[in-house]
């Protein structure tokens, strides 16, 4: 990677630290000290130059606040966008070489009234608070995110995109907090071994500072920024009079030593493993603006579970990256597939998820013991970023060969590659980018005829802003390719994400192939800003050899789709409510041969009241027209689709109370009458003291669907029969969690949710002769198989997760987790007879499998 990274730093036209740093006679004028600062004016202002770092305590007694000038030209942009601000905020900016310091005194003439709570950094809390943004390449299109509530807890992002935020960046910085008797004030030291700028000798940074008033739900900025434009990033101030930096640190480390006590499953009996492993995270400045972030044998044990799911449908079901090395950074990486503003359904050429997956062979070679993720032997990025608006990103993953009983591989060695570049021209109005993806695979006997030996992507995407930045038109162009064995690109062929098997499709099924190629195109055209009026329409497709799941993730391929969102927006503060929205959206998809598969309205209404409770409602019309499902039968032949429709409500109660309730209702009803079903949500959150918080939600569903897919089953002749079953199905699950905050440095987090779904199969039949008839009956016909009907079962699955995680940031950026996590679940081919809490007794019974983690990391700088 190193190598990589020297490239790219000729690419970026950077030069190395210790030479691009003019001396300081060069520059005459020089640093500006106290008493020579400019006064701040509505949208700019100066730094002043530190003689002496002042002490992070949240007090204004240093000597460099008694002279820099104020900031006090704040104004209120949420809810009532240009009004003078209830309460005054100053606030003073200075520097040194190394740091960037920033004072905010926040006014307020009830001081025991300000909102403040204790929560685990990194996590939003209902409070008053100051955040700093810092645009340090002042390009309007990337920048840092640095917050503190009152309370003192740390908040930090990075921002891509203009206004994308990347909550999982982590930065090393200090704030302090004191309440008063004037208000409160926040005071912050950011190193400047954090952000990323020139090698100029003088610069200038992006700069805003944003204060929430909670209690009245108002924010004040300077500058003033408004809702009606289209990303944040380009409404910043400026903040110069920064010279002579320092040369940033090249290396920061965080080394950590883990322990752990897992259970495993070993000659069909649970046993405990104990080791201790050693691994690390680091960051290398190759120059100023490009830096390499790695991992060596990482682990995330102190990530939570993910959430239990049972799925019956013929897609994957998609789970959020939650591992810090992989979401940090993630935006820049970020490529999305049919993603619009009517659906963005999280498919794309980069999914991480991929990378250090459960082993996919365990199953295929009769293992039935749960599997741990693939080790990862290392990962690393490259992230750079010239002064002239080009991103580069590199990231290359390798995960170990992962095998069984007789050495039978279940995950070969694996190379993972995502190559992500971008150009912004117009001041970030215009961007034009690619990405690259890879995956090379150590094959063998046992992985050949199941897994892809190597998988490539590439695409070319462009957005360009005009008409006063009101309008925007933006598109990308896609081609993937898969190769692999015959047996492995057959299999490629049939999966659910192609279907090529199907009857009516007319693909080309070729058992000889030993690659798979597609493409993927899309076009929107969208007005992105205005005070009430804002749109978009999108045409979007992907062939039917398209495919990304090896390193991404795509539901199907063989789809096209055109859709359109209309929104009103009122953001100013009414009578009866502090923000309304209401949407309508319209989407069709076709498959590639233009055979119809949805189109459907949906309207629906987001309002804030001024007591600060939602209101969310809205509903679907579904099916509006002759419509086919080309993928219910699992490679059978398309089936008619009637209307539906799907009204939803939700609630949610004032968040600066003790108890806020939440509730939503979900309706569906189809099938020309024969399947409907109901979806309850509700929710309840409480916080006391300060430093305590809970957040107790019941889930419950029941699902009635005539048509559920129930097996295809060949019979003596060869012909294959496509059936289908009446399905009662409940789904009960309960999610508890809570928080204790000891400090803004220390927390424990408890999370626990059992979950149950169970069902019961009936009235087995299979397609007709004729399924695309438009009447429901007509498209069906007895199936006789006696061994299939006369009792089609049903299932009970049940699941239960618990982590328990403590938390100790015993210095910035060094971290203590305690981390016990128990796991338990249970399938049986019936339905049962137990109701939810018998369930639940049933699944407590089930043998454990706990893991017991100590983790202890120290991070460092040279």
């Amino acid at each position: 990677m190193i190598g990589i990274a020297a490239l790219l730093a000729l690419a970026l036209q950077v030069q190395t630290p210790q030479v691009t740093y003019a001396a300081r006679d060069s520059h005459p004028a020089g640093p500006i000290g106290p008493g020579h600062v400019p006064p701040p004016t509505d949208s700019s202002a100066v730094a002043v130059r530190a003689t002496s770092a002042p002490a992070i305590d949240g007090k204004d007694d240093d000597a460099v606040w008694r002279d820099a000038p104020p900031i006090t030209a704040f104004t209120e942009w949420n809810p009532t966008e240009g009004k003078q601000p209830r309460f005054r905020t100053e606030a003073k900016v200075a520097y040194d070489a190394a740091n960037l310091y920033v004072f905010v005194r926040a006014f307020d003439p009830h001081p025991d009234s300000i909102i403040k709570i204790l929560e685990r950094r990194d996590t939003f809390t209902p409070s008053d608070m100051i955040w700093i943004f810092v645009d340090s390449y002042h390009d309007r299109r990337t920048g840092y995110e640095f917050g503190v509530n009152a309370a003192g807890v740390k908040i930090d992002q990075a921002v891509y995109n203009g206004g994308n935020e990347d909550g999982a960046w982590d930065a090393v910085w200090d704030a302090a907090t004191t309440i008063d008797s004037l208000g409160w004030t926040a005071e912050f030291r950011i190193p400047l071994s954090q952000l990323h700028y020139s090698s100029d000798r003088d610069h200038t940074f992006g700069f805003t500072i944003d204060r929430d008033i909670y209690r009245y739900n108002e924010r004040v900025s300077w500058p003033k920024f408004s809702q009606a434009k289209p990303d944040m990033l380009s409404q910043l101030g400026s903040l110069s009079g920064l010279d002579d930096l320092e040369p940033p640190r090249r290396l920061e480390a965080t080394p950590y030593v883990v322990t752990k006590n897992a259970s495993q499953i070993a000659n069909n009996q649970y046993a405990d493993r104990s080791n201790v492993t050693v691994g690390g995270d680091f960051k290398y400045r190759v120059a100023p603006n490009v830096t390499v972030d790695g991992t060596v044998n990482p682990d995330f044990g102190q990530v939570e579970a993910d959430p239990a799911v049972l799925n019956l449908s013929a897609y994957e079901s998609f789970f959020d990256e939650r591992r810090p090395f992989f979401v940090a950074g993630r935006g820049l990486f970020r490529y999305d597939v049919n993603c619009n503003q009517v659906n963005c359904s999280s498919e794309g050429l980069y999914y991480s998820r991929r990378i250090g997956r459960t082993p996919e062979l365990a199953g295929v070679y009769g293992d039935t013991v749960p599997q741990q993720p693939t080790t990862i032997l290392g990962a690393a990025k490259l992230i750079g970023r010239s002064s002239k608006g080009f991103s580069i990103g590199v990231l290359d993953a390798v995960t170990q060969r992962a095998t069984g009983r007789g050495d039978t591989t279940f995950e070969p060695m694996t190379n993972f590659t995502v190559a992500r570049a971008t150009q912004d021209l117009r001041n970030g109005r215009t961007t034009i980018g690619g990405i690259v993806t890879a995956v090379n695979r150590g094959m063998d006997q046992w992985a050949s005829p199941f897994l892809a030996s190597a998988a490539y992507a590439g695409g070319i995407d462009f957005r360009h802003r005009f008409l006063s930045d009101r309008y925007e038109l933006s598109g990308s162009l896609d081609q993937s390719r898969v190769q692999g064995s015959r047996a492995a690109i057959y299999a490629l062929q049939t999966d659910a994400v192609h279907y090529y098997q199907r009857p009516d499709a007319g693909l080309p099924l070729d058992s000889t192939r030993t690659s798979l190629g597609g493409d993927a195109e899309e076009f929107k055209f969208d007005k992105v800003s205005g005070q009430h009026l804002m749109f978009e329409s999108a045409y979007q497709r992907r062939s039917a050899g398209f495919d990304v799941n090896d390193v991404g993730f795509l539901r199907r391929a063989d789809q096209q789709s055109w859709s359109t969102w209309v929104g009103y927006f009122d953001r100013q503060r009414r009578a009866f409510y502090n923000r309304f929205q209401w949407n309508n959206n319209w989407w069709q998809y076709w498959n590639t041969s233009g055979l119809a598969q949805e189109a459907a309205y949906n309207t629906n209404v987001q309002i804030t009241f001024k007591n600060n409770w939602g209101w969310h409602m809205g509903g679907t019309l579904g099916q509006l027209g002759a419509t086919y499902d080309d993928r219910g039968a699992r490679g059978g032949p398309a089936v008619r689709q009637d209307s539906y429709i799907a009204p939803w409500l939700s609630i949610n109660g004032d968040d600066r109370r003790a108890v806020v309730p939440l509730f939503n209702v979900n309706y569906w009803r189809g099938e020309d009458g024969h399947g409907n079903s109901w979806n309850l949500g509700p929710e309840l959150d409480y916080k006391v003291l300060g430093r305590f918080s809970s957040a107790v939600s019941f889930n419950w569903s029941h699902n009635t669907d005539d048509a559920q897919w129930y097996g295809n089953f060949r019979d003596s002749l060869g012909v294959t029969h496509y059936t289908f079953a009446h399905l009662n199905q409940t789904t009960t699950s309960a999610t508890v969690r809570l928080n204790y905050t000891f400090s803004p440095s220390m927390s424990l987090q408890v999370y626990t949710q059992p979950f149950v779904s169970k069902g019961a199969y009936a009235g087995v039949r299979q397609l007709s002769a004729t399924p695309r008839a438009d009447s429901y009956a007509a498209r069906y016909a007895a199936y006789d198989n006696a061994s299939v009907t006369s009792d089609p079962g049903g299932f009970n699955f049940k699941q239960f997760q618990s982590n328990v995680v403590f938390r100790w940031e015993y210095k910035p950026g060094s971290t203590l987790f305690v981390v016990w996590n128990e796991g338990r679940q249970g399938f049986l081919s019936s339905e049962g007879t137990s109701d939810f809490s018998g369930d639940v007794r049933d699944l407590m019974r089930l043998h454990p499998a706990n893991t017991f983690i100590v983790k202890m990391s120290y991070w460092f700088t040279r």
